[in-house]
């Protein structure tokens, strides 16, 4: 009997965790959508589209160790021209209404600031549910040295 009782009672807390999990999966997809968005935007230089996945405070880190604001980024973002500029090994941990996102980046091109740019990058995104959207508040950039 006691065995009987001990698999309903964890019978009963995993179909409780099954919808957080759920949405957890949901959340992380969607970031990823997010962030797939956001790299074809920076290779075609349309600050319009990333505008309203930044929070207002967004601060990013570059790998010089310079940081930007939300503003400062869009600016960057226009008139860059690139061979290739592309995301991969896209990962996401949700915790509740925050939610952490880590992958990988090669460019090769010019930086819509004109810097010319050759590089491989590690970066973590920390995003944040504001007002029922996901919204990106920190960026940071590690160069990858081969």
């Amino acid at each position: 009997m006691k065995t009987a009782a001990r698999f309903v009672v964890v019978l009963f807390l995993l179909l409780g965790m099954a919808p957080s999990m759920k949405a957890s999966d949901k959340d992380a997809n969607t970031i990823v959508a997010l962030e797939n968005k956001w790299a074809q935007a920076a290779k075609t230089g349309d600050a319009a589209a990333v505008r309203p996945m930044l929070a207002e405070t967004f601060v990013t880190t570059d790998v010089s160790g310079h940081s930007y604001s939300k503003q400062e980024l869009l600016q960057t973002l226009k008139g860059g021209k690139w061979e290739y500029n592309a995301i991969s090994d896209v990962k996401v941990r949700v915790y509740g209404d925050t939610a952490i996102a880590t992958g990988g980046w090669a460019g090769k091109g010019i930086d819509g600031d004109g810097t010319h740019v050759e590089r491989r990058e590690r970066w973590t995104d920390t995003w944040v549910r504001i007002a029922g959207k996901w919204q990106c508040v920190a960026s940071h950039a590690s160069e990858v040295r081969q």
